[in-house]
């Protein structure tokens, strides 16, 4: 199956809110709204990925935010998530690529929390050059859950391609 990467309109908010339903049902879900208001906003970038097949229907969304200023940017991821049928797949280090990519293109730092026992993410997030900074106790409502507070440093922006003369 091939993927399609494309940014995200207020028209996906309700199937984004479906697959935050399904994934974190006991974390205080997002609902359309939220979703709504995170797009809008001129500091953040949310980007979905469907199936060539079908490209309206989302099975997978990433949001990064934009803060600090100008000179010295620093970003943070606010949401990741894969539809559970399609996880295993590579989408959610191919969502996570190309947020990590708006801020390379910044050399910014990135920063992230995650469930201590969200193995699966803390592997991919790891493996990507993120370390843990610390725990955030009870981070998660309404579980209680805790959760790891992580950061991938400002990497240098790609140089140009140069020419061949």
């Amino acid at each position: 199956m091939s993927w399609q990467l494309r940014e995200l309109t207020q028209r996906d908010t309700p199937r984004l809110a479906e697959l935050e339903l399904e994934l974190f049902p006991e974390e205080d879900p997002w609902p359309a709204s939220a979703f709504a208001a995170e797009i809008g906003q001129p500091h953040t970038f949310y980007v979905g990925v469907c199936s060539e097949e079908e490209p309206h229907y989302l099975v997978g969304y990433a949001g990064l935010a934009v803060l600090g200023p100008p000179s010295e940017p620093e970003c943070e991821v606010h949401t990741i998530g894969v539809d559970p049928e399609f996880q295993g797949h590579g989408l959610g280090r191919l969502l996570l690529s190309n947020i990590l990519a708006v801020a390379d293109s910044l050399a910014a730092p990135i920063f992230l929390e995650v469930r201590t026992d969200n193995y699966p993410a803390i592997n991919l997030y790891e493996s990507t050059g993120f370390e843990k900074l610390g725990i955030r106790k009870n981070y998660y409502r309404p579980s209680g859950a805790d959760a790891f507070c992580m950061k991938r440093p400002a990497q240098s922006p790609c140089p140009p391609p140069r020419r061949k003369d």
